[in-house]
């Protein structure tokens, strides 16, 4: 059976993270070949083992313009196009109240949950357009579109990449680019084991805010982000798309 991706080519920011291999492993599993980019040259190395199939990783800090560049200047090397980008690399930040962050935390998260989804969208459009086709899926958050106390880096972050997503999705529509972004709730990844241990809280109790009863899955999020890089979602753009297990109703 034919993959739902087939013969595509999809980049993946923060590929070897949770999210990031696991929807790897969807995208290949549908027929595409996969760009992991990552900080991490072990954990690249250990996810490219894992994964096999059509895999190429890119060491690169997606905060610097130069490494943003050279991911997407292998990817068209190699593959000669990009038709998939999963802009989803982010970090958590430190957990404290305003009054006591420190401006180089903030602008530390700023950096790789802004300034890396700003980049990843500069360098990948210019090859979607000249393609006149493409999707991209940005990482939010359920915090990008409502507050809570001690992460307003994050918070701030994420609802920033609402706004990126909007405007790429106006400025990329006649091209026949798609450009949306995904809000998952608390997922069972190391960032969630991070938030719990400075939030002093565990997941049992995180889990009774979620009317479903707990986190999501990478599957879950993995699940939803094929969904709209596919031919199935290609009236879809400039939407912001929860996976939070109901917690939009309360």
């Amino acid at each position: 059976m034919v993959g739902r991706l087939q013969d595509k080519v999809a980049v993946i920011t923060g590929g070897a993270g949770g999210i990031g291999k696991v929807t790897a492993q969807h995208f290949l599993d549908e027929g595409a070949s996969v760009v992991l980019v990552d900080l991490f040259e072990d954990a690249l190395a250990e996810a490219k083992k894992e994964l096999g199939g059509k895999v190429l990783t890119v060491q690169a800090d997606v905060s610097k313009e130069e490494d943003v560049q050279k991911y997407v200047d292998k990817t068209v090397e190699q593959f000669g196009k990009i038709d998939i980008f999963f802009n989803n690399a982010g970090i958590e930040g430190k957990v404290a109240p305003i009054t006591e962050q420190k401006v180089e935390d903030f602008d530390k998260v700023i950096a790789v949950n802004v300034r890396g989804v700003f980049l990843g969208l500069q360098k990948v459009l210019p090859v979607m357009i000249k393609q006149k086709s493409g999707s991209i899926i940005n990482t939010s958050s359920v915090a990008g579109l409502g507050g809570s106390p001690n992460v307003s880096p994050y918070i701030t972050s994420k609802h920033a990449v609402v706004g990126l997503t909007k405007a790429a999705a106006v400025e990329s529509a006649p091209h026949g680019i798609r450009v949306n972004s995904i809000h998952p709730s608390p997922v069972n990844t190391r960032m969630m084991r991070s938030l719990e241990t400075g939030l002093e809280v565990d997941e049992a109790t995180m889990a009774k805010s979620i009317p479903l009863g707990r986190y999501g899955e990478s599957d879950d999020i993995a699940s939803l982000v094929v969904f709209l890089a596919s031919d199935e979602s290609t009236f879809i753009t400039g939407s912001q798309y929860r996976i939070d297990g109901g917690m939009a109703a309360l």
